[in-house]
């Protein structure tokens, strides 16, 4: 004898098909390490900018394994982040690189800044300054800052908080690991007030420059 299945029941269990089947990849594979980072990077991977806990979302899949390996080693130095790195393993940090690099970022920027701020801001991300050996951002991090290969992540979606404490880190060696010392020795040139100024200026920045931004730049 055929057993009757009620319609509500089809439908229901027809729902669920087509929302695991719509769901994006990234939600799907999500490894369990993940749940330890959403407290302060998002469900989303765009971090917390009042906390300042940068983005995570969309970076490379090398870049963010290589972070995760600087906190265990102590090349990064941040008490929260090494001891959340030091107990992975080697495929766990994998899944957690890939997973986050597969996220699409999202999310508006901060406000633009004004003034003289804003002005030094867009200088030295878009032509720098030469007098004191201060390359453009965008030399590296390509144009509209959202990043180059693996060494050079984006700058756009990150918080001004989280780029300016970067830069200072950088600058007094507790964070360490960049191709050829090249922050380091951008840092160590830079004013606290250009730090500033640029943090703000980039954080102000869209995640997909605009084609006419760019044609001008």
């Amino acid at each position: 004898m055929r057993q009757f299945i009620p319609m509500r029941r089809v439908l229901a269990v027809a729902t669920l098909g087509a929302l695991f089947w719509a769901a994006p990849a990234s939600w799907a594979a999500a490894p369990p390490e993940a749940a330890s980072c959403i407290a302060c990077h998002g469900a989303d991977g765009m971090g917390n900018a009042a906390a300042g806990y940068p983005r995570l979302a969309g970076l490379p899949e090398q870049y963010l394994a290589d972070q995760l390996r600087y906190f265990a080693d102590g090349t990064r130095n941040n008490a929260i982040m090494s001891g959340m790195a030091k107990p992975l393993s080697a495929a766990q940090v994998t899944a957690l690189a890939t997973y986050y690099s597969k996220l699409k970022p999202s999310g508006k920027p901060a406000p633009m800044p004004t003034g003289a701020a804003a002005a030094e801001g867009e200088r030295l991300a878009l032509r720098g300054d030469w007098e004191k050996g201060i390359p453009a951002c965008i030399r590296c991090h390509g144009p509209g800052a959202i990043g180059v290969g693996e060494n050079f992540p984006a700058l756009v979606g990150q918080s001004a908080a989280y780029i300016e404490a970067q830069i200072k880190a950088w600058k007094d060696g507790s964070r360490s690991g960049d191709p050829l010392g090249l922050m380091h020795t951008v840092a160590l040139r830079m004013t606290d007030a250009q730090t500033q100024a640029v943090a703000q200026w980039l954080a102000a920045q869209p995640l997909s420059p605009s084609k006419s931004a760019s044609a001008k730049h």
